[in-house]
């Protein structure tokens, strides 16, 4: 994420296109263009599609439905967290806050509107096992600011007992051959890099 633009453009995609009827839970990833697959010949390359394959892989009876809105605020998804939970959610996966980073929206608005969104899941389902996705923002936002912003997720997970995925974008941020040329998108095979991060912390949840 190398440089402040907004993450916008695409549509909510359900990433798993031919569910497996032997699927009997769900784990929603709700998030914006990283989630969505924004720029991606296919929106099943995004990471939630590379998690589903894993998925599938493993054998595992989890269908993924990828509810990412590119452009997508935090405060755009607490206002249609309550729509997107009119389906039963059994692990609900949590990325949003880039674009509130790439736009310098204070931490403390940003915090509040995660954790409403927290608490709308937490409020429907209280069985709901949750993941926070971190993120972090560009130097040039100020050096204050990127750290206060870093620190939003991990206090969150603390405070909510939620998995946490340390960076979202591990390995991928910042490396040109793994990011779409507005250097902030994952191509094909930085989204796959991405989708084993978050694997990493989602198996463990299984």
């Amino acid at each position: 994420m190398a440089t402040k633009k907004s993450v916008s453009g695409g549509a909510e995609q359900e990433a798993d296109n031919k569910p497996d009827s032997s699927a009997s839970k769900t784990i929603l990833f709700f998030g914006d263009s990283l989630t969505a697959g924004y720029g991606l010949d296919d929106p099943s390359q995004a990471f939630p599609g590379v998690v589903q394959n894993k998925i599938d892989s493993a054998k595992l009876p989890y269908k993924v439905v990828n509810a990412g809105v590119s452009g997508e605020t935090s405060a755009g998804g607490k206002g249609r967290i309550g729509w997107i939970l009119k389906q039963k959610v059994d692990i609900f996966v949590l990325e949003l806050g880039a674009n509130d980073g790439l736009r310098g929206i204070p931490v403390s608005e940003t915090t509040q509107n995660l954790q409403a969104i927290i608490d709308s899941v937490r409020t429907k389902y209280p069985n709901t096992k949750l993941v926070l996705a971190g993120m972090m923002v560009p130097p040039n936002m100020g050096a204050k600011y990127a750290s206060d912003f870093k620190a939003i997720f991990p206090q969150l997970a603390a405070k909510n007992k939620m998995a946490l995925i340390p960076f979202l974008l591990k390995d991928v941020a910042g490396i040109q051959s793994l990011n779409q040329a507005d250097g902030i998108h994952p191509t094909t095979e930085g989204a796959k890099i991405v989708g084993k991060n978050v694997w990493q912390v989602l198996k463990l949840l299984l």
